[in-house]
């Protein structure tokens, strides 16, 4: 421990500069009486007279001057006290163990605590706690609710010490050196200026009916106009009643405006316009559905509207009868429990082949790639985008990193023996060497970057071509020149068979080239029983006609006897889960080369029983744990595997899951099936 510094050390020397003064008076007046003894013999006289004042002086005021500073210290210090305590600002000084040491008039009414209180702050305020208090930096701030009102509670270290020259004098104990000081800041007001400045601020919104045409097509002309004013009535006052402006400005869309307030309120009705316009039946067999997207943005009203566009964009490309909201990046759902409906029309693959052929004969190089471990659905469309760029005299390259046991008896049909150049397969290693920034990257069944298998020539490629059949999520390829997403195709198989059509009236596909094309809607329809409509059944017969044959195709995708044994384990151990929903786990057996496609197809098994209405199966491999989830049509099990991180379609998805066991993972599946039933979001 320091020396205590004593006011009266400075006191004292302050007192002795008249005596001190007496030597440098006495030091002149010597050279003075070789000058003038008369005018020394003067200059002693004073010298005496002047100590003599100047020491009586010292002796009689001494006590008399100490006592006034002490006087005056002590009144000083009741005023600033006083001060403090009598000061606006709620004000406390805290123990270094966190105990209140005081606190003044204010902090005293604002706490309801006496004075007296020397309890724990955290007492008082749970927010404030003793880890808190003991970090390191010099002031920090919080906020803590008490009562109604809202506080910002500044934090902030007192040090004991005296500066002395260069020394710090301590006069704590190591360990004790500081108290902690806490002032409240009443910011009750100002939050309620910033709510209320929020919610008058204007939110855009698009509404789209999704099926306009296929609803009036399903019902008698004389009643089309009825359905339309009937559909128009029900939206105008859905918004009107929230005090909202609503414009048609097409025949199937509408621009909406409302206050940010209401926005809570349509969130907790969950959009229940979604569900009131499905029941508007006037004759028409098909019920009426709309997408939503809404636009919240603190910028300008153009990046509302931008916003509100790319969230009714989202919400289409997920499949329509759902709502997408897009605050920034964070982006929420609603809905999206009905199926996609089909549309009839072929003018969008028509406009899509003629962009694309226009795409390729501008470039030299074209390089296609699917998701990471790719299934025939993304080697079959691969392999269709490469005969498009093959007829167009383009060079073609496919990255395939990961050749599994289900794909490689299809993969072995594209040998040199057979005519294919030896670089039609390349790796992403060498794709990265390859591709140069004006080729063309087609992306092929996903639309998530992070899922293909070289995410790296996504970023150095400025042309790129989305082909997908799976619904948006809020992580997609962006930047992409052309895109061609629709959520009600079987596969993307089925897409590029039909874009195909209208690539060349010169091209002529292979009958391998035609079969692994069509062995992708076979894997993706399950046997043309799932996600199948009109126009997966004429993707199939042009591909019939090229060539394809269903017997060698069926052959080529038969599995062994490990893959098979895995699947039947699989389906064995199952387990029904709230009476509705089968959970199993698809054995690591090293013998299976495939076991995601083996836990793929147990699921798809799991639905052949009896009420079952969606399956789950958890296959671990490379580290990861592969979540194949499947259902008939009751539930969407794209909402499931969302909240998981993953995606898909609304019978068909999956999820990847990390640092975690497969027993883990079980129980996240079942504590998300358990939420989803509280919230309502499933019923079974």
């Amino acid at each position: 421990m320091k020396r205590k510094k004593s006011y009266k050390e400075p006191l004292k020397n302050y007192m002795f500069w008249p005596l001190i003064l007496t030597v440098p008076i006495v030091l002149l007046d010597i050279p003075l009486y070789s000058v003038n003894k008369k005018a020394g013999i003067c200059m002693s006289i004073f010298a005496l007279v002047y100590f003599a004042i100047a020491l009586g002086i010292y002796m009689v005021y001494r006590s008399r001057i100490r006592k006034e500073v002490v006087n005056f210290a002590t009144q000083y210090g009741t005023v600033q006290r006083k001060l403090l305590d009598e000061f606006e600002i709620p004000y406390a000084l805290l123990e270094s163990n966190s105990k209140v040491l005081w606190m003044n008039e204010a902090f005293s009414q604002v706490t309801e605590k006496d004075k007296k209180y020397h309890k724990s702050i955290t007492s008082i305020f749970p927010a404030i706690t003793r880890e808190l208090l003991e970090k390191e930096e010099k002031e920090r701030s919080i906020q803590v609710e008490w009562k109604d009102r809202i506080y910002r509670v500044s934090i902030s270290r007192l040090y004991f010490h005296m500066e002395d020259g260069e020394e710090d004098i301590s006069v704590l104990e190591a360990g004790n050196q500081y108290l902690t000081s806490l002032y409240l800041f009443d910011e009750t007001k100002l939050h309620r200026y910033i709510q209320e400045n929020r919610e008058q601020q204007l939110v855009s919104a698009m509404v789209y009916i999704d099926n306009y045409e296929e609803a009036l097509e399903s019902i008698e002309e004389v009643k089309r106009s009825l359905l339309v004013a009937l559909v128009d009535r029900k939206v105008s006052k859905y918004f009107a009643d929230r005090d909202s402006i609503v414009k048609k400005i097409e025949k199937d869309k509408y621009f909406v405006v409302f206050k940010h307030k209401y926005l809570d309120d349509l969130m907790k009705d969950k959009f229940s316009i979604l569900e009131s316009v499905k029941t508007i039946k006037v004759g028409n067999e098909m019920a009426v559905t709309l997408s939503i997207g809404v636009g919240v943005s603190n910028v300008n009203y153009n990046q509302k509207y931008e916003f509100s566009r790319m969230a009714i964009d989202l919400a289409l490309g997920r499949g329509g009868d759902q709502v997408v909201i897009k605050e920034g990046e964070k982006i929420s759902y609603f809905g999206g429990k009905s199926r996609q409906v089909e549309k009839m029309t072929r003018v969008k693959a028509r406009v899509k082949a003629h962009a694309l052929r226009e795409l390729f004969a501008s470039r030299e190089q074209v390089f296609i790639m699917g998701h990471s471990i790719s299934d025939m659905d993304a080697f079959g469309a691969a392999i269709g985008i490469y005969c498009a760029a093959q007829v167009m005299g383009k060079k073609a390259h496919i990255v395939l990193n990961e050749v599994t046991s289900s794909l490689r008896p299809m993969k072995e049909c594209f040998s040199e023996e057979k005519g294919y150049p030896e670089d039609m397969f390349i790796r992403s290693e060498r794709a990265i060497e390859m591709v140069k920034s004006d080729s063309v990257l087609v992306v092929v069944d996903t639309n998530r970057p992070n899922y293909t298998e070289c995410p790296e020539i996504l970023r150095m490629s400025k042309n790129i071509v989305v082909f997908d059949h799976h619904r948006q999520g809020s992580e997609v390829i962006e930047n992409a020149v052309l895109s061609y997403i629709e959520a009600y195709a079987s596969s993307t198989c089925e897409m590029v068979a039909e874009m195909l059509q209208y690539f060349n009236e010169n091209i002529h596909l292979k009958p391998n080239e035609a079969d692994s094309i069509y062995a992708g809607i076979l894997i993706d329809t399950n046997n043309f029983m799932t996600k199948t409509g009109v126009r997966t059944f004429e993707a199939a017969a042009y591909l019939r006609r090229c060539g394809a044959e269903v017997t060698r195709v069926r052959k080529l995708l038969r599995d062994d006897m490990a893959a098979y044994k895995a699947r039947a384990e699989a389906v064995r151990h199952a387990e029904v889960y709230k009476g509705a929903f089968a959970i199993s786990i698809c054995p690591a057996d090293p013998r299976v080369e495939s076991p995601t496609i083996a836990g793929a197809q147990a699921a798809n098994e799991l639905l052949n029983i009896v009420g079952i209405k969606a399956s789950f199966v958890l296959t671990e491999y490379n580290e990861k744990i592969y979540v194949s989830s499947r259902s008939i049509d009751e539930i969407n099990v794209q909402l499931i595997m969302e909240r998981m991180g993953g995606g898909g379609h609304l019978n068909v998805a999956g999820a990847q899951l990390s640092d975690c066991s497969v027993y883990e993972a079980k129980r996240k599946i079942e504590d998300t099936l358990d939420q989803m039933l509280e919230e309502g979001d499933l019923e079974v």
